[in-house]
């Protein structure tokens, strides 16, 4: 690792009994892959030139961390859901599909190279059209392939909660939270969007940005989708949000420093590429705010240029370590962190396994270098 920025260490605690992420992410899979196989006959019953497509989403989902069908499945769990209900694993992996559409449209928006250690799903597309020599330009092709398979996603994702088993009492409490969630989602991508357009360096903008683009999503949504599917109580639902928002928060500036400092062989971006692309983080805002003239100077010299090369990131990186903004976005991650926790504590659980499940999850969410 270049510089690092945080303590990741391996967790040395005795599982919690009930609790197994790898098997769960194994289920998570499973159901993808039965999903999609299905899906498969779908499109090659229309062309055979959609194969490709189900291509692209089957590498693109490989790579994710499933944390939110783990806080879903936790939430079904928590509201006294029933361990081995596959149904629930249906649902909870559902929410994998919507993560693969917002990553398309975010690399797209971005115009970013890489996702995962691989080509983004655009340059995939437009690297295809060359490939066969087809006519007109290819990044154009390349886009306009990823802006429907990601919408294809999206349509996919709420194609398999429909279809996941639960009965109908449940899946429509579920489907609210379900639908919230994503204008949310894709109210926090606008709002990002004009935050890069106007160079806004607001620090309550980008707080806004990092709830609605991913603290809900990620976590509190999940939890709130998995408690609905379980019918849980409204206190849980308002526990679940105490906990998951600040949680969320906390995942996301975690994020916000990995996209500086981060290990690219880890976190499978190259390396500064937040600060190349100007992306208007907590992280920024942040040392922007707290630089001095002469700082904030040189910051804007290298900040958004897509030619920065190594020395100007590390001139970038020297300024937010210098100016505090790294030690203050630390800050508040332990403190974001400790408000969840605080909330996990007093939540009205019907499984106490959920609360110690829910506890490792919020270290997987902050304590991690990827």
């Amino acid at each position: 690792m270049q510089e690092k920025t945080h303590t990741h260490r391996e967790d040395p605690e005795p599982a919690v009994p009930g609790l197994d992420l790898p098997g769960l992410r194994t289920d998570v899979d499973r159901a993808l892959e039965d999903f999609l196989r299905q899906r498969a006959t779908e499109l090659a019953t229309i062309d055979e030139d959609l194969v490709v497509q189900l291509d692209f989403v089957v590498d693109l989902i490989s790579g994710g961390k499933r944390l939110r069908p783990a806080f879903a499945y936790w939430g079904w769990r928590g509201a006294g859901g029933e361990p081995d209900d596959t149904r629930m694993i249906v649902a909870a992996a559902a929410l994998e599909l919507l993560q693969a559409a917002a990553l398309v449209h975010d690399d797209v928006m971005d115009d970013s190279d890489t996702r995962r250690g691989r080509p983004a799903v655009h340059k995939r597309f437009a690297t295809l059209h060359g490939e066969r020599g087809w006519e007109g330009p290819a990044e154009r092709f390349g886009l306009g392939g990823a802006l429907l398979l990601g919408d294809l996603c999206l349509c996919w994702s709420d194609e398999m909660l429909r279809g996941c088993g639960l009965p109908p009492d449940r899946l429509l409490p579920a489907f609210g939270y379900f639908d919230t969630m994503r204008t949310e989602v894709m109210a926090g991508q606008y709002l990002d969007l004009v935050t890069q357009a106007s160079g806004s360096t607001s620090l309550p903008r980008a707080m806004r940005v990092v709830r609605y683009k991913s603290a809900k999503y990620t976590v509190e949504r999940p939890l709130h989708l998995g408690g609905a599917l379980a019918g849980a109580r409204p206190d849980l639902l308002s526990a679940y949000s105490a906990y998951g928002l600040p949680l969320g928060e906390a995942f996301q500036l975690r994020d916000d420093i990995l996209g500086v400092f981060g290990d690219p062989t880890v976190t499978g971006k190259p390396a500064g590429d937040d600060l190349r692309e100007g992306k208007r983080t907590v992280l920024a805002a942040e040392a922007l705010e707290a630089a001095t003239p002469a700082q904030v100077r040189r910051f804007e010299r290298w900040f958004g240029d897509p030619a920065t090369g190594s020395q100007g990131v590390a001139e970038l990186r020297e300024i937010i370590v210098a100016s505090g903004a790294l030690a203050a976005v630390e800050r508040m991650i332990s403190d974001l962190t400790a408000q969840a926790s605080q909330a996990l504590a007093r939540a009205p659980l019907a499984d106490e396994g959920a609360r110690d499940a829910l506890a490792r999850l919020a270290r997987a969410a902050t304590d991690r270098t990827g």
